[in-house]
C-alpha cells in the first residue's frame, strides 16, 4: 500500500445474499408479506445459533429492549418500577426503559470494559428495583457472574441489552443466552442484519408468549406458529367463548405494534447462512487492530479480550487519554479527511442525552461515562473491510499523533 494513498473505511456495510434476494422474490410474488412463515424460520435458525429455547423477531433493536422489559409486567412488575442499568450506552437502552413503563437508576461504568461497574449495582437498589440491564458495549461481555449473584440476592430478573454483541461468548456461552431475557439488534451496521429489525431470545417459554402478544398490540392471539399467517389456514382457536369472541381483537395487556416482516425476514435468513463466516472475518480484523493498539499508549486507549471471554466484533472504541495534546474533535477531523468513518462511544445519557434531564441528574455524577462520551469514538470492523484497510487505520493513527502529540 502507497503510505499516502487514502482508502476508504466506512463504518458499515450491508449483506445482501443471493439467497435473500431469491427468498424477496418468492415473497413479493406469493403477495404475503407481512409477518409469516419466514419470520418463523428466522426466529428458529436465531434460537438455535444462540443456543435458546425461543426466539421472537420485532421491527427494531429499541423494540427488542423495550418488549423484553415490558414481559416484567406479566410477572409482578408494576408501572414506575425501576431498571439498573449503565449510564454510557446507545440511547436506546434509556429510551426503552422509559417506553417499557419503567424508571431508569443509571450506574456508572468501569473505563477498562467500558461496561456497567458491578461493584455499583447494589447501591442502586431499592423496594422498587425490577431489573439489572446490563449492555454488552462494544461487543465486549459485562461481568454476568457478578451481576448474576447480585440479582440472586434481591430478587431481580436480568435482561442482556446485546445489541452489538452478535459473536459475543463470557465463559463459554453466548451472548443471548446468558440473562432471562436478551434484545439483540438486527440494525445495518450490526454484525447480523435484517435491515431493519431486532430480535429477543429468552429459555422461557412463558416469556416467548407474552413476546408475541406485545408485539402484536397485546393480543391474546400469540401462538407460536400462526396458521393464519404461516400457512393462511383455518384456525380452531381463533374463535372463543359462547358468542365466538376473536381472539386477535381480544387484548389482554398494553402492546405495541412491532412486528417484523417476511422481507426482512428473507434479509436475516440470508445472512445466517453465512453467520460463521461474517464473525470470524470481522474477529479477524478486530483483533489485528487489538493486538497492535499498545503501541497508541498513553494518548489513545481501546479494549482488551480477555480470556474468559470472546469480545463480538462490532467496532473498535478509541478514547483520546488525559496525556493527548490533541482533541477528540481534532482527532475525528483528521480521521475522516483520510476516509476512515468514524462514531462518537455515545454519552451518558442521564447527563449528556437531554431527554433524561427530567430526571434531575448533574454533570459529575458519572465521571466515567461522561469521559467516554468526550472522549470516545468508534470505528468499523465490519465483513466488508479486510487487513489492508485495518492496517490503514493504524497507520493513520500513527501518521495523527506523529503530527499532533506534542
Amino acid at each position: 500500500m502507497n503510505k499516502d494513498q487514502t482508502i476508504k473505511v466506512p463504518f458499515g456495510t450491508i449483506s445482501v445474499p443471493e439467497e435473500s434476494k431469491r427468498l424477496v422474490e418468492e415473497i413479493l410474488c406469493s403477495t404475503r408479506i407481512s409477518s409469516g412463515k419466514y419470520v418463523r424460520k428466522f426466529e428458529d435458525r436465531f434460537a438455535e445459533i444462540v443456543g435458546v429455547k425461543e426466539a421472537v423477531a420485532v421491527s427494531s433493536g429499541t423494540d427488542a429492549d423495550i418488549l423484553a422489559l415490558a414481559v416484567l409486567h406479566d410477572f409482578g412488575a408494576e408501572r414506575g418500577d425501576e431498571i439498573v442499568l449503565p449510564a454510557l450506552s446507545f440511547v436506546a437502552t434509556g429510551n426503552a426503559v422509559v417506553h417499557a413503563g419503567f424508571h431508569p437508576r443509571f450506574v456508572d461504568i468501569e473505563r477498562n470494559t467500558l461496561n456497567i461497574d458491578p461493584n455499583l449495582i447494589e447501591a442502586a437498589i431499592n423496594e422498587r428495583t425490577r431489573a439489572i440491564m446490563p449492555v454488552h458495549l462494544m461487543g465486549k461481555p459485562a461481568e454476568m457472574d457478578t451481576i448474576h449473584q447480585i440479582a440472586r440476592r434481591y430478587g431481580l430478573s436480568v435482561i442482556e441489552d446485546a445489541a452489538e454483541a452478535h459473536g459475543s461468548r463470557y465463559k463459554g456461552r453466548p451472548a443471548g443466552a446468558l440473562a432471562d431475557l436478551a434484545a439483540f439488534s438486527l440494525y445495518i451496521a450490526h454484525i447480523i442484519t435484517t435491515a431493519e429489525g431486532g430480535i429477543v431470545t429468552t429459555d422461557r417459554e412463558d416469556y416467548a408468549e407474552v413476546l408475541r402478544s406485545l408485539r402484536s398490540h397485546g393480543r391474546a392471539c400469540k401462538c407460536k406458529i400462526c396458521t393464519l399467517s404461516s400457512a393462511s389456514k383455518y384456525c380452531s382457536k381463533r374463535f372463543i367463548g359462547e358468542d365466538g369472541e376473536d381472539k386477535r381483537f381480544i387484548f389482554e395487556r398494553i402492546g405495541y405494534s412491532s412486528k417484523m416482516n417476511e422481507l426482512e425476514a428473507a434479509i436475516g435468513l440470508g445472512n445466517l447462512d453465512h453467520y460463521a463466516d461474517i464473525v470470524e472475518k470481522r474477529r479477524q480484523n478486530l483483533h489485528y487492530v487489538l493486538g497492535r493498539f499498545d503501541r497508541f499508549h498513553p494518548y489513545l486507549a481501546t479494549i482488551k479480550e480477555e480470556p474468559h471471554e470472546k469480545i463480538g466484533p462490532h467496532a473498535i472504541p478509541i478514547i483520546v487519554q488525559e496525556e493527548a495534546t490533541f482533541t477528540r474533535n481534532e482527532l475525528t477531523d483528521f480521521l475522516e479527511r483520510n476516509g476512515i468513518e468514524t462514531r462518537t462511544l455515545f454519552s451518558s445519557m442521564p447527563t449528556q442525552c437531554a431527554g433524561f434531564k427530567y430526571l434531575g441528574h448533574e454533570e459529575g455524577q458519572f465521571p466515567v461515562a461522561e469521559y467516554m462520551g468526550r472522549n470516545g469514538i468508534h470505528i468499523g470492523v465490519h465483513h466488508g473491510l479486510g487487513l489492508e484497510e485495518m492496517d490503514y487505520v493504524l497507520q493513520s493513527l500513527t501518521k495523527f499523533l506523529e503530527m499532533h502529540q506534542k
